[in-house]
C-alpha cells in the first residue's frame, strides 16, 4: 500500500481542485482530507457519512461551583486570563466582571482561553476543577463517486489538529487494508505546521502544490525543506504558470540546480473555478488543455509511486 500527500506552502495555490482531479482519475484508493482545520476536499466530492466519530483533541477545566471557595487562587495562577470573575448578583450581565476576589464572586473559566495545562486543577485547595477530556471535533467515514473519503471536523478555536490527522490517516489505512486498495491519496494541509507533519509522516511521495508568486515560491521552499527533513522524496507541480513566467522561470531553475523534478505546469483557466460550481472535478468537468496537463501529471506520478514499490 502506497500513501500519496499533496501539499502546499501556502492557501490558494489551487491545491485541493488539482488533489480531486488526481483521485478521479486513480484507481483502487481511499481518499483522506487531512486539512481538517479548514476542510473543503467534500465540497467536490459530496460524501455519504456513512460512520461518524466524535474527536477528543485535549483536556479542559470546569469549576465546580458547589465545592468553589470563591478564593481566587486559580485567577492569580492561571498564565492564560482563562479564569473570569462577576459578582454573583450580577450573573447574568456578560460584561459585569471583577477581578476582586469577593466570596460573592461566581467565578468560571472560558473553555476558549483555557490552554488545557492544568495548572488551576493541581493547585485548587478545595479540588473544586474538573479537569476533563473536551470534544473537539469530529471525523467522518464516507462513500464518494471515487470511492472512500475519510475526513474530519476540527471545532472552532480547538487544538491538536496534528492528533486528529493522525487519527485518519489511521482509520484510512484500515479501511484501505480492508477492501484491498492499494493507495491512499491526501489532501494535507498548507504550510508547515503540525497538521502538514502528520500528513506527510511516513508517506511515500509528496507532491508540492505552487505558484508563481513571490510568496508561493517562499513557502514551497519552507515546504520541501521539511520533506527533506523527513527524507520523503518529494516533487514540484506549478499551477497558474502562465500568470507570471518570470517567476515560473525561477521555480524551474530551482528545482534543476535542486534535483527536484517538475513534473508538470498548469495554466490559468477558469474552468476550475466553473467546474467547482458545479461540484465537479476539472477532469470530470473538461478535456481542455488543463484536464490533458493534469491527467500528465497523474502518469508521471504513477511511475514515480511504482518506483518506490522497489525502494
Amino acid at each position: 500500500m502506497k500513501e500519496f500527500v499533496i501539499i502546499s506552502g501556502k492557501g490558494g495555490t489551487g491545491k485541493t481542485s488539482i488533489t480531486a482531479s488526481l483521485a478521479a482519475l486513480a484507481k483502487n484508493k481511499v481518499m483522506v482530507d487531512c486539512d481538517v482545520d479548514a476542510a473543503d476536499l467534500h465540497l467536490i466530492l459530496k460524501p455519504q457519512i456513512e460512520l461518524r466519530t466524535d474527536f477528543y483533541g485535549g483536556k479542559s477545566a470546569e469549576i465546580n461551583q458547589e465545592l468553589c471557595i470563591k478564593c481566587g487562587k486559580c485567577i492569580g495562577i492561571c498564565k492564560f486570563d482563562a479564569v473570569q470573575s462577576r459578582n454573583a448578583e450580577n450573573i447574568n450581565d456578560k460584561f459585569s466582571f471583577s477581578k476582586t476576589h469577593s466570596h460573592n464572586n461566581y467565578f468560571s473559566i472560558d473553555r476558549i482561553k483555557c490552554e488545557g495545562c492544568g495548572v488551576c486543577y493541581h493547585f485548587c485547595p478545595s479540588n473544586a476543577i474538573k479537569f476533563e477530556e473536551k470534544l473537539s471535533g469530529e471525523w467522518y467515514e464516507s462513500n464518494t463517486r471515487f470511492g472512500k473519503l475519510i475526513h474530519a471536523k476540527l471545532g472552532v478555536a480547538e487544538e491538536n489538529s496534528g492528533k486528529l490527522v493522525t487519527k485518519i490517516r489511521n482509520h484510512a489505512r484500515l479501511v484501505a487494508h480492508k477492501n484491498n486498495c492499494d493507495l491512499i491519496i491526501v489532501d494535507g494541509s498548507p504550510g508547515i505546521g503540525c497538521p502538514v507533519i502528520a500528513s506527510i509522516s511516513g508517506a511515500n511521495l509528496v507532491l508540492i502544490v505552487t505558484e508563481p508568486s513571490l510568496s508561493g515560491i517562499h513557502d514551497s521552499k519552507r515546504v520541501l525543506e521539511l520533506t527533506q527533513h523527513f527524507r520523503i522524496p518529494a516533487c514540484i507541480c506549478i499551477n497558474k504558470f502562465d500568470i507570471n513566467l518570470d517567476l515560473t522561470k525561477q521555480i524551474e531553475i530551482f528545482c534543476t540546480k535542486n534535483n527536484i523534478e517538475l513534473v508538470g505546469k498548469i495554466p490559468y483557466s477558469k474552468e476550475f473555478t466553473e467546474a467547482m460550481i458545479k461540484e465537479l472535478t476539472l477532469v470530470e468537468y473538461s478535456d481542455g488543455e488543463v484536464s490533458i496537463e493534469i491527467k500528465n501529471i497523474w502518469n508521471k506520478l504513477e511511475n514515480k509511486l511504482k518506483e518506490r514499490e522497489n525502494v
